[in-house]
C-alpha cells in the first residue's frame, strides 16, 4: 500500500509522471491516524493547459481505432484492479478513512462499471433515418465529444473516478481527470496507473492534482473540454454549471441529497430497520444517497425507534482496518466539527438526542435524533455525517409531504408489505431513483443514476453515459441531383 503514496505522489501528464510546478504542495493525510501519506506540488495553470492538449493530440488516434481494438484496454484494466485489490483496497481504508466493507463495496461497483465500459466501446451505434426527398440518405453518427474533464469527490474516489473516466474512454473520447484533494492518489493517479498499466496511449488520460486557489477556473473554461462531469456539492456544481453554460458546454452534475427512507404501516420492521442503519451509516453517512432521515408511521414508532436505537449502539467504532469495525472517520477536522455541530443545533432547537455519539479527533459516534422541530433547516439540507433524525408520520399523504419538503431530490426508499402500494409511492416522490423494499444506496452501470432538483443535472449509467459523452451528427448523401429553386 505504502508504494502507491510514495509512486504516485506525481502529476500525470502527457504520458509522463511529473512533479507539479505550483509553489505549494498538497499534504495527503490518514483521516484515522494522521499519518501522512504524500506531499504533491500542485499543478498551475499551464499544466491544465498542458494536460488539455495532451488530452487532445491523443483522442484523434484513439477515436480512429477500432472499438474492438479499445475494448482491450479495458479488458487489461479490470484484470489489473482483480490482480492488485488487495493493495487498493488498503489504499482507500488509508486515505479515505473507508472502513473494509465499504472498500470492498468500492471495489465491487468500480468493477462492475468497468465491465460495462468493455461493453460501452461497442455500444456508439449510428442510424440511418428516412427522408421525405427521393434519393436523400440520412445518416446519424454517433461522435465521441473529443475531451472529457472529470472532477471526482472525496467519498467514493476511485469508484467515482472509473465511472466517469472509463465510459468517457471506451467512447474514444481523450480525459483529464482533476481528484479531490482529500483523495489525490486513490482517486486520480491510482487510476491513471491502472490504466497505463493496461496499456492507454499515452496522453489520452491525464491527471492534474491541483487546488482551485492555484488555477481558479481554468479547468473549466479551458476550450478543449466539451463536456465537464462534476460530482460534489450543489453549491460548487452551481457554479460548475454557471461557467459551462455560459461558454455552452456540456455538464453533467451527480451532487448531493437529502434522502429518505420511509416505514409504512405493513412493513416488515426489523428488515427496514437493517435498511435504514445501513443507509444512514454506511461510510459514516458520507455518501449522497444515505439516509438523512427515517420516517415511520406512528403505529410503529415505539418498535422501531427501539430497534433502531439498539442496532445503531451496536455498530463498532475505530480503526477502519478493523474488519469489525462499521463507523471509521470522517474525512478531515472540519467535517467532524460540522457534524458535530449539526448534534447541537438540533438538540438546541429542541430535538431529543436518542443516541448522542462523542467526536474525537476525526472520529464522529453515530447519534440519532427525534423531535426535530418541522421547520428546522436541518431536515431540508444534506447532513454528510453519521447523524439520523427519526420522524414519525400520521398516513402516507403526511410521509409524501415530508419527504418531498426539500430542495434535494437524489434517492430514497420505502418499506411496505405491498410492493405496489410502494410503487405508487415511489411515484408521488420528486427523486431521480427510488427504491422499494431495500435501502436508499445503490448505483447499478446500466440503470440511469442521477438526481432532480439540486441533486443534480443529467444522469450517467448505460444509455445515458453514451450520451453524456458523445455527440451525434448528421450527415445526408444525395443519390442523384437535387432539384433547387434558383
Amino acid at each position: 500500500m505504502s508504494s502507491y503514496f510514495t509512486d504516485l505522489a506525481r502529476q500525470f501528464i502527457g504520458g509522463e509522471w511529473r512533479q507539479g510546478t505550483g509553489s505549494w504542495d498538497i499534504i495527503d493525510f490518514n483521516p484515522y491516524d494522521g499519518e501522512k501519506l504524500a506531499s504533491i506540488t500542485i499543478a498551475t495553470v499551464d499544466e491544465v493547459d498542458e494536460a488539455y492538449r495532451a488530452a487532445a493530440d491523443a483522442q484523434r488516434e484513439w477515436a480512429a481505432i477500432s472499438a474492438y481494438g479499445r475494448r482491450a484496454v479495458f479488458e487489461k484494466a479490470l484484470g489489473i484492479i482483480e490482480e492488485r485489490e488487495t493493495e487498493i483496497a488498503d489504499a482507500i481504508i488509508a486515505e479515505l478513512g473507508g472502513t473494509r466493507v465499504k472498500a470492498a463495496f468500492e471495489l465491487h461497483l468500480a468493477k462492475e462499471f468497468l465491465r460495462e465500459s468493455i461493453q460501452l466501446t461497442l455500444r456508439s451505434e449510428g442510424r440511418i433515418l428516412p427522408s421525405p426527398v427521393d434519393g436523400k440518405e440520412n445518416r446519424l453518427y454517433r461522435m465521441p465529444v473529443g475531451v472529457v474533464g472529470v472532477i471526482s469527490p472525496f467519498n467514493f474516489p476511485f469508484l467515482l473516478s472509473i465511472k466517469s473516466v472509463a465510459p468517457a474512454l471506451a467512447l474514444g473520447n481523450g480525459v483529464v481527470l482533476k481528484p479531490h484533494q482529500e483523495t489525490p492518489i486513490v482517486g486520480g493517479s491510482l487510476v491513471a496507473r491502472i490504466f497505463e498499466d493496461a496499456g492507454l496511449p499515452g496522453g489520452l488520460l491525464n491527471v492534474v492534482i491541483t487546488d482551485i486557489a492555484e488555477i481558479g477556473d481554468a479547468f473549466l473554461e479551458h476550450p478543449i473540454p466539451k463536456v465537464i462531469s462534476f460530482t460534489g456539492s450543489d453549491k460548487v456544481g452551481r457554479h460548475v454549471a454557471t461557467v459551462c453554460g455560459s461558454l455552452f458546454k456540456r455538464s453533467v452534475l451527480e451532487l448531493g441529497g437529502n434522502s429518505a427512507l420511509v416505514v409504512l404501516d405493513d412493513a416488515d420492521v426489523d428488515y427496514a430497520v437493517d435498511a435504514a442503519v445501513f443507509s444512514r451509516y454506511v461510510h459514516q453517512g458520507q455518501v449522497c444517497m444515505a439516509a438523512n432521515r427515517v420516517l415511520v408511521d406512528r403505529s410503529l414508532q415505539a418498535e422501531f425507534t427501539d430497534k433502531f436505537v439498539a442496532k445503531v449502539k451496536s455498530l463498532k467504532v475505530g480503526d477502519p482496518r478493523d474488519p469489525q469495525t462499521v463507523i471509521g472517520p470522517v474525512i478531515n477536522s472540519s467535517q467532524a466539527e460540522a457534524v458535530s455541530g449539526v448534534v447541537d443545533q438540533a438538540i438546541a432547537e429542541g430535538a431529543i438526542a436518542l443516541v448522542h455519539g462523542r467526536t474525537t479527533d476525526n472520529l464522529v459516534e453515530p447519534s440519532v435524533l427525534t423531535g426535530v422541530p418541522a421547520d428546522s433547516d436541518l431536515l431540508r439540507q444534506e447532513i454528510f455525517g453519521p447523524v439520523a433524525f427519526l420522524i414519525p408520520f400520521d398516513g402516507e399523504e403526511e410521509a409524501v409531504r415530508i419527504v418531498n419538503d426539500t430542495p434535494y431530490g437524489l434517492s430514497g426508499a420505502v418499506h411496505t408489505g405491498d410492493i405496489e402500494r410502494g410503487v405508487a409511492f415511489a411515484k408521488r416522490i420528486d427523486t431521480g431513483m427510488f427504491h422499494v423494499n431495500d435501502g436508499t444506496v445503490h448505483d447499478e452501470p446500466r440503470v440511469p443514476f442521477g438526481g432532480e432538483k439540486h441533486s443534480g443535472v443529467g444522469r450517467l449509467n448505460g444509455e445515458t453515459t453514451v450520451e453524456a459523452f458523445t455527440t451525434l451528427k448528421w450527415i445526408s448523401v444525395q443519390h442523384g441531383r437535387s432539384g433547387f429553386p434558383f
